[in-house]
């Protein structure tokens, strides 16, 4: 198993005529099964078209219709990429992944907020975000698909760069990987570390995760409380930003200490108090995850 997508997943693009849609839909499906998951594409008056054999339709609702596509991968530019969101989400998809960087806030607020209000099934992964993988069945997004193990061991992390690291390091050392999810690193995202912790604490074939942070907010403090009360599975953490000064933002939005809070190291703290293993080290995630599971 796996979770969120595998190779019975149908893929949508949504922002498919653009150079960044086309080039990580071609890229993504010559990944292992991906050539029968990409079935569709969306574009609002390209409709009737195709992009190297994939249809494109005209509104998120026709792809579902026409397609049976059940997940969307967002590539639109920033402007129009919240309402692109909010598209897939009024089409009750089961899941949305935003790949795009720099949607305005407001935007983003607004998106989450009506989802809550509504009450809406749709999952959301980003934005800003690398996407999702289950290896050797399919891979949405832009990591780079031959460095992943098919395996047990989950990844989860803010970090696009660290979920590659951490990837890297686990199938260095012949460890494979069940899923990993690059959550993004914006303020105003869709799933959190813990949603992705619960997926794969009821996952059977996932059996340890990893779980990478960032300075700023409280999100792992948060998956970290609920491990200690609920994980069945070994937790390995890394939180970036360990000498990162007060107040200044580092890589990612959402990557800011505000009032003494959001440290790496109180992050680290309470990861530690929790029972997850920690290390300060990101060249040892690998390494950490392997003693674990001895």
């Amino acid at each position: 198993m796996s979770i969120l997508i595998d190779r019975n997943t149908r893929v949508m693009t949504q922002g498919i005529t653009g150079k960044t849609g086309q080039f990580h839909t071609r890229t993504s499906r010559a990944y292992a099964n991906g050539k029968a998951c990409y079935v569709a594409g969306v574009h609002p008056t390209r409709a009737g078209e195709n992009f190297e054999g994939i249809p494109i339709y005209a509104s998120v609702r026709d792809a579902k219709a026409q397609t049976g596509a059940n997940v969307s991968v967002i590539y639109v530019p920033p402007a129009g990429a919240a309402g692109a969101i909010w598209e897939a989400v009024e089409a009750d998809l089961d899941l949305v992944i935003c790949i795009t960087e720099g949607i305005p806030v407001r935007d983003m607020i607004r998106v989450r907020e009506r989802m809550r209000q509504e009450h809406r099934r749709t999952r959301l992964v980003g934005p800003n975000c690398p996407g999702v993988i289950t290896p050797d069945e399919l891979k949405i997004g832009i990591m780079p698909g031959h460095i992943h193990k098919k395996g047990r061991v989950g990844v989860v992390s803010r970090s696009g760069t660290l979920t590659y690291e951490a990837v890297g390091q686990l199938s260095e050392l012949g460890i494979g990987q069940s899923s990993a999810v690059g959550i993004g690193g914006d303020p105003v995202n869709g799933m959190k570390h813990v949603d992705v912790m619960k997926l794969f604490n009821d996952d059977p074939d996932t059996d340890a995760v990893i779980m990478i942070g960032e300075i700023g907010g409280s999100d792992e403090e948060d998956a970290a409380r609920w491990v200690k009360g609920n994980m069945k599975k070994p937790v390995v953490g890394f939180i970036a930003g360990i000498t990162a000064p007060p107040g200044k933002r580092m890589g990612h939005a959402g990557a800011i200490i505000s009032g003494g809070k959001g440290t790496a190291q109180a992050k680290l703290e309470v990861m530690e108090d929790c029972g997850i293993t920690v290390t300060r080290n990101p060249a040892e995630m690998g390494k950490t995850l392997k003693r674990v599971l001895r």
